[in-house]
């Protein structure tokens, strides 16, 4: 199935609103940036992040065999000690099959998803994985209870499965053929690796490094091995003339956490704008010096401190400031601490010390994404948001950070704070240990929170962006609820309808949920008419059947289309209903089944039966086939309205396909 929903119809009425509860109306009023985040649907997302991967990865011994018990079975589980890359191992396996429909996901057994017993829970295609490596002796108890309805349905599906098992745990005899083994990848080829990725040549770090190999025979975790090769990185920026490859890894191996020495630079520099060069340096770390600067003016504006009154050419300079901080401007204009690592350390100690200036800290970081300077990119700014957002998670304040999120979000607000906003949440529901909840203090803002401001837009995005591409399920019960309580503009509709056209099961469970009895009934008629798209319905796109050969989807069109005609007025369901009758036209094998599904979600109401008729008389000039087959169309409908209404002999219906 194509990554984007094409099919767009305008709406040719007003809004309507039904059901208990408000309603409310929300412009996001950012240009570029709301275009942006339209531009790339989760499965693009999620491909790219898995690219990424497979770009950092070093396959682990026993990689040849995982893939061929894949190929073979469809399904592996993976077994390995803790730190050889089980995770990254099973991403890749995925990311490397052969994919022409179905989308990359991951199973969470006790969230919203449902039993790994559900035969729903397949969509034809999707590489699933199902990430168990922390799991507990019950819960692994039970999943291996389960996977052989997961597998059956993974096989029917043509779908593939990665199971990644507790270390050591048990593992049934009828699950032995599946299992694979793994162990730790070359060490030094990952840190390699990583390097060149980080761009630094070969010849530097081909040299012997006694610190190194220090660090790699302890046989570190793969992620440590990744930190380790960043913080050479960092060491090499701080200093790349003065010091070679051992001296960085040195710097690197001996990590300090300067906590000592920070609190006495913090101490001895009582002066508010040294200590506010030193914060603007800390979270600037490695911006140019003119940013530096100006962050620094700022935190002062921020905390109301008056200006000295010196001449500016009696003071120190900016060098010489820097220098009494510990930090300098490298050549090409940008500061660093000399010390590594120095800037976390000092991010560290204002949050932890400074508590009453937390609220300051978090204004100031918001108005120095919209300082205008020239240095001051996206990428630098995503950096600035995601080392306040650093402070917030190491402390244990995830639901403050979403709620700095929101704050941010409220009108006035400008394109680059609500991209903070946004930034600020997708660091939240990123982090391991507040993904889950967070996760579900969206649905709650999606589905009740008064939507103040521009809180949609970041609400929207973090389910496209974030949730959508690893967790589609729970992003389209989100952004189901938004799409309720739009009124005008309807980017979470139309996001919604991209994220379906991305997966037959996706469509399939947004049809559901549209179609069931809800406290919404006309706003969820009206999202029925832009996800229940015909052409979408009747193309296989790869899947083995197309979704309205399937029962459950031809009850949820009766039932949406029934709606549809009850509870909104023709002006606005008929040119949804020409398009139906036109995709009836073209698709000869579909034809009597689509217009069965109309006529019966009429049932013998007379006067929407005539609304149909006149519906499909005046389509027949803009068929695709031409006026001709536009006439056959209506023609065919007729009689079918007229067995409808008793007056011919009924006809057999057409099958009502599989049950799925």
């Amino acid at each position: 199935m194509s990554e984007t929903f094409t099919t767009q119809i305008e709406q040719p009425s007003g809004q309507v609103h039904a059901g208990s509860g408000d309603q409310y109306s929300y412009t996001v009023n950012v240009g570029l940036a709301e275009q942006e985040a339209t531009a790339r649907s989760p499965r693009r997302i999620a491909d790219d992040q898995l690219r990424l991967l497979r770009q950092q990865f070093v396959d682990p011994a026993g990689m040849s065999a995982a893939r061929r018990v894949l190929h073979g079975s469809s399904t592996v589980i993976l077994n390995g000690a803790p730190g050889s890359g089980r995770t990254a191992t099973a991403r890749v396996l995925l990311y490397e099959v052969q994919r022409t429909a179905g989308i990359f996901r991951e199973l969470l057994p006790g969230e919203e998803e449902g039993a790994l017993t559900d035969p729903g829970l397949v969509g034809a295609g999707d590489r699933l994985l199902l990430d168990l490596a922390q799991a507990d002796i019950t819960q692994w108890a039970q999943t291996r209870r389960d996977l052989s309805a997961l597998r059956k349905a993974v096989q029917e599906q043509r779908a593939h499965l990665v199971v990644v098992m507790p270390h050591d745990g048990a593992l049934e005899s009828h699950l032995q053929p599946y299992r694979a083994d793994i162990a730790r990848p070359p060490a030094m080829e990952v840190f390699r690796r990583h390097l060149r990725l980080h761009g630094i040549p070969y010849e530097e770090y081909r040299l012997h490094a006694p610190a190194l190999d220090e660090f790699l025979a302890e046989q570190p975790p793969m992620e440590e091995i990744a930190h380790f090769a960043d913080r050479v990185r960092r060491a090499r920026a701080a200093s790349p003339d003065r010091d070679g490859f051992a001296t960085w890894c040195e710097n690197s191996r001996t990590r300090s956490p300067w906590r000592k020495e920070v609190a006495d630079c913090v101490a001895t520099r009582c002066a508010a704008p040294q200590r506010a060069l030193l914060f603007a340096t800390a979270m600037f770390h490695g911006a140019h010096a003119d940013l530096i600067h100006r962050g620094a003016a700022l935190m002062l504006t921020v905390h109301d401190t008056p200006r000295e009154e010196m001449p500016a050419l009696e003071g120190p300079d900016l060098a010489q400031r820097l220098t009494e901080i510990g930090a300098a401007a490298r050549p090409d204009g940008c500061v660093r601490f000399d010390k590594l690592d120095f800037d976390v350390a000092v991010r560290a100690h204002f949050w932890d010390h400074m508590p009453d200036l937390r609220l300051r800290f978090g204004t100031w970081t918001a108005e120095s994404t919209e300082l205008d300077d020239p240095h001051l990119t996206t990428e630098l700014r995503t950096r600035l948001v995601g080392r306040l957002a650093e402070q917030y998670l190491r402390t244990g304040r995830g639901v403050d950070l979403a709620l700095l999120a929101e704050k941010w979000s409220g009108a006035p607000t400008s394109p680059v704070r609500l991209a903070a906003a946004v930034d600020a949440l997708a660091c939240g529901l990123r982090d391991p240990r507040y993904g889950r909840s967070l996760r579900m203090l969206v649905y709650t803002w999606c589905k009740n929170k008064p939507l103040s401001g521009n809180l949609a837009h970041v609400l929207l995005r973090a389910c496209t962006d974030v949730i959508a591409p690893t967790h589609p399920d729970q992003a389209v019960t989100r952004l189901h609820h938004l799409a309720r309580r739009e009124r005008g503009a309807t980017p979470a509709l139309d996001a919604l309808c991209r994220l379906s056209a991305t997966s037959s099961r996706l469509r399939r469970l947004l049809l559901d949920r549209v179609t069931r009895p809800s406290a919404s009934p006309t706003v969820d008629a009206r999202l029925f008419l832009r996800i229940c798209d015909p052409a979408a319905l009747t193309e296989p796109a790869g899947t083995p059947h197309p979704l309205i050969d399937e029962k459950g989807v031809q009850d949820c069109t009766v039932a949406g289309w029934s709606e549809t005609f009850t509870r909104l007025p023709q002006a606005y369901w008929r040119p949804y209903a020409e398009r139906w009758l036109h995709a009836a036209s073209v698709t000869g094998s579909h034809r009597d089944r689509l217009l069965y599904l109309l006529v019966d979600a009429a049932g013998r109401n007379g006067s929407t039966l005539a609304a149909l008729y006149a519906a499909a008389r005046a389509a027949e000039p803009t068929a695709p086939g031409g006026r001709a087959s536009g006439a056959a169309t209506t023609e065919l409908l007729l009689q079918k309205i007229s067995t409808a209404q008793g007056l011919y002999p009924p006809a057999a219906p057409p099958s009502r396909g599989t049950t799925r």
